[in-house]
């Protein structure tokens, strides 16, 4: 065996024998496969900036069936899900991975069923190639998944995972969405939880003819949380998915999207923020695919990193051969408040096609000295004009996310974990 060999071997080692138990053919090739890889390191281009040290530390069992039905509710009411115009939108909870009926309500005019009873994988997900899929593939117990019938507009569906655990765990969800031709979507996923936990959820989306998916993410997990996220979505002709990432928690957070418009006139979009402070590492990474002709796709992602944090950016947009008048765009924007903050940007641009619109920026910088000193002249203490900007820095983002529901929960987060106080909470 060789040195990077055994060393990659090693990196399962926080999962123990849990890897080695499964039986059902999907699971163990993509055990055979994850045995092989082992979990990224800095050797592999998709994850130089990104490091899963934080997964060695300790290792990680997998969650108990009970959990503290109190700790749950305080949860939601901190997340401002349990009052207020958020409460009366259906649900479905995820507790450690496993579906908590209690604190759930069902959509209705949408099929729901359950991994946990069906096991279906599902065919976009490449466990072959994505080490963190094949390590969900292997370990998923349960997951939603839901199928919004042609021309149904189901309205808003809150998809909220909560980890609580006083032991180091993992917990790997198994999310699928359909929408049939016509029909219409909206996704607010949400991703929080107390204590010491790698949460590793994969989500498979389905968008056919004409039909619209918005899918907000807003990813709060603990202090000493890691969360590692992969979407995979297929878009038919004259469709959209309209995806959008806040990232304000977690030691460690991954948000990968694969996105693939696969027949002419669809459109991707996928934008994101994130704000760290102290020593977090926040990585969005998407690859967007134009396999067809007439197709749009936009990324807008900003970051304002503190402290010792680091913020990666890595977008990648694909254009087949076939896929002429392809329209292309991507921008990273960073804000750093501190000397010790880090920004890595890598926009790529694949073409193979001859008549396309593609283009990608990354900007840098700092809080601009001049607006601090018009606020500060104006009576605003120091370090209130500081969030004051910091906000409007945000809220451009923020803009991007078209339901106002959602837009008004990413602003209520944001604001509760940085108020304008410059406290943080």
């Amino acid at each position: 065996m060789s040195a990077i060999t055994q060393d990659r071997s090693e990196t399962l080692a926080p999962f123990g024998t849990r890897l080695d138990r499964v039986t059902d053919p999907v699971r163990k090739a993509a055990a055979g496969a994850l045995h092989r890889s082992g979990l990224p390191d800095r050797r592999v281009e998709e994850w130089r900036y990104t490091s899963l040290r934080f997964l060695n530390e300790t290792p990680l069992a997998a969650p108990g069936d009970l959990y503290d039905a109190g700790k749950i509710q305080a949860q939601l009411e901190e997340l401002g899900l349990a009052a207020g115009p958020l409460a009366d939108l259906p649900r479905l909870v995820f507790v450690n991975g496993r579906y908590a009926a209690p604190f759930s309500v069902l959509p209705s005019g949408v099929e729901v069923s359950f991994f946990a009873k069906a096991q279906t994988f599902g065919t976009l997900s490449s466990p072959d190639r994505d080490p963190l899929t094949a390590l969900n593939t292997v370990l998923a117990e349960d997951g939603a998944q839901l199928q919004v019938p042609a021309g149904k507009n189901v309205g808003h569906v809150l998809l909220v995972s909560l980890g609580q655990t006083d032991e180091a765990v993992s917990f790997h969800p198994r999310h699928a969405v359909t929408l049939e031709e016509g029909a219409s979507l909206v996704l607010i996923s949400i991703q929080a939880g107390r204590g010491r936990y790698l949460h590793n959820p994969v989500l498979e989306v389905r968008v056919g003819e004409h039909a619209s998916l918005k899918h907000i993410t807003l990813q709060k997990e603990g202090e000493a949380a890691a969360c590692l996220a992969t979407t995979y979505a297929d878009v038919a002709g004259r469709g959209t998915y309209d995806s959008f990432v806040l990232g304000i928690g977690g030691a460690l957070s991954r948000q990968e999207i694969h996105a693939r418009l696969s027949a002419p006139h669809a459109t991707v979009h996928v934008n994101g923020a994130q704000r760290l402070a102290a020593r977090q590492i926040g990585d969005i990474t998407s690859v967007v695919t134009h396999a067809a002709p007439d197709c749009i796709s936009r990324q807008t992602v900003r970051n304002v990193l503190d402290g010792h944090a680091r913020g990666v950016f890595q977008g990648k947009v694909y254009v087949d051969r076939v896929a002429q008048k392809t329209d292309g765009y991507q921008m990273n924007q960073a804000l750093l408040l501190s000397e010790t903050a880090e920004i890595d940007a890598k926009p790529e641009l694949e073409i193979y096609a001859d008549d396309v619109k593609c283009s990608h920026g990354a900007t840098v910088g700092a809080l601009d000295e001049d607006q601090l000193f018009y606020l500060r002249s104006r009576g605003v203490p120091d370090a209130e004009a500081r969030q004051i900007l910091i906000h409007a820095f945000m809220d451009e983002a923020l803009a991007l996310v078209e339901d106002e529901t959602a837009r008004a929960l990413c602003v209520q987060m944001l604001a509760g974990a940085f108020p304008v106080t410059g406290e943080t909470v």
